[in-house]
């Protein structure tokens, strides 16, 4: 959006409102000075509810403004939706993290992933392999641009001001002496025995070292209703050996100074996967699989599943080795969101 602003291109933001919370919403558009978006309230819900709810809302906001292009990023339900919404009205739509493939249709991110880059015309890719994913898959190779990782541009934009955070002090931390943790996959949190394993595995590790899980809200709810709640502690203001301290979601600049100074991040996110990589964080995947291949070429991402003997051993391993060096995949540079830009303004002026 700052490149394209820069070029003269005008950006209204809309934001579905899948993600709702302030913790997850409202402090990341301050901290990274979003303009005020369109809200349009979509909310939680099932897969189909959720992107039938923002197909509903976006597409008279679509027939209204009539835009030029919709970008659409990652693979969200809200992505598809307006990706869907789009190709109905014959708006053009581009995909920004086009072609990265898990090859696992059991996550629902997979197939928004397939059927948002099905109907794109300008697909942007953030890694070499996404390319020909896309290619096997029929994409018109005219249409696919290798731009890099926009993730990077965001962490190398506010890194300068995440490293003045005092969040480490806020929960009395000490630099590479603590394991981070995130877990929201409805494989990982949705049902009482993976989410079992992976508590204990985290246990056993506090024992060695604090670790700190900021939650998703919808982690929290299912620990309460699966009665996991006595395996953290919700209660602790300071990390400590010996528990899984369990706290709120930390803003976007806390939490980039959190896993910059962590040992070891423990996550089912995609992003976090490649912000450690470009950190030099060792992380450990907590998923059988991932779209970011590169990140397990040429980072410091291993993957462990739910196995709670796998987390337990490469974390500990983590904790005893020394820091590893930061790895740049091909154009993980900071400059993505130009070469977008330079493509979205080159692609209107040959319409």
């Amino acid at each position: 959006m700052r490149a394209l602003r820069t070029r003269g291109v005008e950006t209204p933001l809309v934001h579905t409102g899948q993600h709702y919370d302030q913790g997850l919403s409202g402090t990341f558009i301050e901290q990274l000075n979003l303009p005020e978006p369109v809200f349009l309230g979509v909310g939680s819900g099932s897969h189909a509810l959720q992107t039938a709810r923002a197909m509903e809302r976006l597409e008279p906001l679509i027939i209204s403004e009539r835009p030029d292009l919709v970008v659409v990023v990652g693979d969200v339900n809200s992505t598809l939706a307006a990706a869907i919404v789009c190709a109905k009205l014959m708006v053009p739509v581009a995909h920004v993290e086009a072609g990265l493939r898990s090859f696992d249709r059991t996550m629902p991110e997979e197939i928004n992933r397939l059927l948002t880059d099905q109907v794109s015309d300008l697909l942007f890719t953030t890694s070499p392999e996404a390319e020909g994913n896309l290619l096997r898959e029929g994409i018109d190779p005219k249409q696919i641009h290798f731009v890099g990782n926009p993730m990077i541009d965001s962490l190398e934009w506010h890194r300068e001001q995440a490293m003045k955070s005092d969040v480490l002090s806020t929960f009395g931390l000490e630099p590479r002496s603590y394991v981070l943790v995130t877990l929201h996959r409805p494989s990982n949190v949705d049902q009482p025995e993976p989410l079992t394993r992976i508590l204990d595995a985290l246990n056993d590790v506090a024992a060695t070292a604090p670790v700190l899980f900021p939650a998703h809200p919808r982690t929290v709810e299912v620990m309460r209703q699966f009665g996991l709640e006595d395996r953290v502690d919700r209660d602790g203001s300071h990390a400590r050996k010996g528990v899984v301290t369990c706290v709120d979601p930390v803003p976007y600049l806390d939490f980039v100074r959190l896993m910059s100074d962590a040992a070891v991040v423990i996550t089912d996110s995609g992003g976090i996967q490649e912000e450690t990589t470009v950190l030099g964080v060792p992380c450990l995947t907590v998923r059988p699989n991932t779209e970011r291949p590169i990140t397990i070429e040429l980072g410091t991402n291993r993957l462990v599943g739910t196995d709670p003997d796998a987390i337990r051993e490469w974390a500990l391993e983590s904790l005893s080795e020394p820091k590893p060096q930061p790895k740049r995949p091909p154009l993980w540079d900071g400059l993505a969101g130009e070469r977008i830009a330079d493509v979205v303004v080159a692609w209107a002026a040959r319409r």
